[in-house]
């Protein structure tokens, strides 16, 4: 029984002479990024007519990542390897009415048996994570544990 061999074939890359020139600076250039010469390396070995799989045991890395920069290229041109594609990030959370409120808390309120809020008690108070309380009084320059005040000395 004969097993034929299904390898995908990646797409052909077909460089211009200034194009050649300009990924060739990129990827010998010695104020380069690290990555950017190696994405400018992953282009020119597809223009040579290597595969994803070839080019990535040729330059130590996945094939998946040879094959994104190479469809990057052909996407978006020597500017889609020069620059990382924008991340999602993770979105905000809490309403802004909510890190008024835990400023106002902390700056003008006094829990009971307590001469200050703590940053468990205040997140149990609002029900909301003690890390967004630390989060948002970091970022107030809040430090409710520390007195400002100023004590005459008697020497």
């Amino acid at each position: 029984m004969l097993l034929e061999n299904h390898m995908r074939v990646a797409a052909t890359v077909v460089l211009s002479p200034e194009q050649r020139h300009q990924l060739e600076s990129l990827s010998r250039g010695r104020r380069v990024q690290v990555r950017i010469a190696e994405r400018a390396a992953v282009v020119l070995l597809a223009e040579a007519g290597k595969q994803d799989i070839e080019i990535a045991e040729h330059l130590g890395m996945t094939k998946q990542k040879a094959a994104r920069w190479r469809a990057r290229f052909l996407q978006l041109g020597i500017a889609g390897i020069q620059k990382d594609a924008p991340r999602s990030g993770t979105k905000r959370r809490l309403s802004p009415e909510m890190v008024l409120e835990v400023v106002r808390k902390t700056t003008q309120d006094k829990p009971e048996n307590a001469t200050h809020w703590s940053t468990p008690s205040l997140s149990r108070a609002l029900k909301i994570s003690a890390s967004s309380v630390g989060r948002i009084r970091r970022a107030h320059g809040m430090k409710p544990h520390l007195v400002k005040t100023f004590k005459v000395s008697n020497d």
